[in-house]
């Protein structure tokens, strides 16, 4: 028998659609949200936008003033470095478990993604690449056995999504190839059952990344 899957909500879709707009830079670091406009848009009331709104700020990308309005989190140095400190402490932490873990099954799903992610990367499909990269990542929390790491990544993500975006669209292939050798590189070490080379790789790759957004919001700046 098939699991019972909950429909998306309505609030969820809004969120989804204002996230994407975000992360893919139609809607610009600092930018007010209009309401009305977003609500016209969308063709939904202004309550499912203001409930969407909700949500992403506690995904961290929208930031809501009272009397002034709904604005998108500013993308500048403190908040990215601030997220890739944080991503690294989590990841690495569960990272662990995986390691002393991990068993075949997991193994072979992780080596099933990157296979994925390498194909996308052939056929220039950024959008699909990123989203395995979401799964990739929850594929790496199958021992995190904490509700908070866990749901702490699961809000900060959009925001890896949103910068990982800007890297690339300055970096270009480049960034998405140093995302491939991180996953090899993090596949092996998990394999090998080695945490220290994995809490090696976890902070190289997070100081690199973290670089490239630095770079890519630097150029844009100048």
């Amino acid at each position: 028998m098939n699991a019972f899957k909950p429909r998306e909500t309505l609030t969820e879709q809004v969120a989804r659609h204002i996230e994407n707009l975000i992360a893919f830079g139609q809607l610009r670091s600092g930018e007010r949200i209009y309401e009305g406009a977003m609500a016209k848009q969308m063709d939904v009331s202004h309550g499912s936008i203001r409930e969407g709104l909700l949500l992403l700020e506690k995904r961290h990308l929208v930031r809501n003033v009272p009397r002034k309005g709904a604005f998108v989190t500013p993308l500048d140095e403190f908040f990215v470095r601030s997220l890739y400190e944080t991503l690294e402490l989590y990841l690495t932490h569960t990272g662990r478990k995986l390691v002393r873990n991990q068993q075949p099954e997991d193994i072979e799903r992780l080596e099933s993604l990157y296979d994925r992610m390498q194909a996308c990367f052939q056929r220039n499909d950024l959008m699909a690449f990123l989203e395995l990269g979401i799964e990739y990542t929850q594929a790496s929390l199958a021992y995190a056995d904490n509700y908070f790491i866990v749901s702490a990544i699961d809000d900060l993500w959009p925001s890896a999504k949103r910068c990982a975006f800007v890297a690339f669209q300055e970096g270009g292939n480049r960034v998405l190839e140093d995302n491939l050798l991180h996953m090899s590189q993090s596949i092996s070490a998990i394999r090998d059952r080695e945490e220290e080379r994995l809490a090696g790789i976890l902070h190289r790759f997070a100081l690199q990344q973290c670089q490239q957004v630095l770079d890519a919001i630097n150029k844009r700046a100048g």
